[in-house]
């Protein structure tokens, strides 16, 4: 089966040729693994590239005494978000008031120099929040545009008591620097750039409306974007809108919950498959195991609006809850 590579592999790739020291080969080599389609033709491709930046990491790690290589933070839980901002904006504050992890919060910027990642919860799983270093333009670290590109979302937050629409179009200029696109309106492929699903967060959202202008920015915010990215207000030192948030990233994400039982006994609904909306039930069964796959002759399938148990084949489209047992 052919490998069917994409241009930003290609890119990913040319930066691995030209990369000078051995952690740029190794981000540039998680780029490759993270943009290379998913099927049976890139397998072998796929486990070469692991075996590279194992062997990378090993070198470093030796001569580090064991500091991880690589500054990209692996994915971990259902998906992973990485937040983006200007200094200050309070993206480590997020990540702390969410999650479990404990960046450095301060009133100072430039506090966070390291992607910090966090498990926020949303319901019965897990997406990983990774705070990142503040958008400066002309210092970005060479690790930076290959996370953002390898993320499955990101979350953009500006300070909401100080001139956010400004906020957007220096980080905006930035992304464009980066090739990184945002938004649902993707436009005609160009090669090289990458196309992310987005949040805008307005933060800070208690000085704003003790400033007067909370109402009025959010709006303009919204009257910019809405429609093209979502636009949320929050405080993250207050809580407030974080609830909603959580949500919001859920359904930004694009991805479905699918639980699987077996024959006579009940349902495990603490472990969800997590796979991308519109996906089938032969994507389902791939996920638990790629045997499953070959062996699978149809399903019982509790949830999309029909009967319980009802009979379904592989290419039934799943939806968010459903609850599938796998006949072989």
């Amino acid at each position: 089966m052919p490998a069917n590579l994409t241009p930003a592999y290609f890119e990913a790739e040319k930066r691995f040729r030209e990369a000078k020291s051995t952690q740029e080969k190794i981000v540039a080599l998680e780029e490759m693994l993270a943009v290379m389609p998913k099927h049976k033709g890139t397998d072998h491709l796929k486990a070469d590239i692991r075996r590279r930046i194992a062997k990378l990491t090993q070198t470093v790690e030796r001569k580090a005494g064991g500091q991880r290589a690589s500054l990209v933070p692996p994915k971990e839980g259902a998906a992973q978000v990485v937040i983006v901002g200007l200094p200050n904006a309070g993206k480590s504050q997020l990540v702390a008031s969410i999650t479990k992890a404990t960046p450095t919060v301060a009133e100072y910027p430039f506090t966070t120099q390291n992607a910090v990642p966090g498990m926020m919860e949303f319901e019965n799983i897990k997406i990983q929040l990774v705070d990142m270093p503040p958008m400066v333009s002309g210092s970005t670290p060479f690790w930076v545009p290959p996370t953002l590109r390898r993320a499955d979302a990101l979350l953009i937050m500006v300070d909401l008591s100080d001139s956010p629409l400004d906020q957007l179009v220096d980080i905006s200029m930035q992304l464009e620097e980066m090739r990184i696109g945002i938004g649902d309106e993707k436009p005609e492929e160009e090669p090289g750039w990458t196309w992310k699903k987005a949040i805008i967060v307005g933060n800070k959202l208690d000085l704003a409306e003790v400033n007067g202008t909370a109402a009025a920015d959010l709006q303009a915010l919204r009257d910019e974007y809405e429609g093209h990215v979502p636009v949320l207000g929050i405080s993250a030192k207050s809580g407030t809108g974080l609830e909603e948030l959580r949500g919001k990233v859920f359904e930004v994400l694009d991805i479905i919950r699918v639980y699987t039982k077996t024959p006579g006994q009940k349902p495990d609904l603490t472990d969800p498959i997590i796979l991308k909306r519109g996906s089938t039930l032969a994507d389902a069964a791939e996920d638990v195991h790629k045997d499953f796959l070959a062996k699978l002759k149809f399903a019982r399938l509790w949830g999309s609006g029909k009967h319980d148990g009802v009979m379904v084949k592989r290419d039934h489209v799943l939806e968010d809850g459903d609850i599938i047992e796998l006949h072989m």
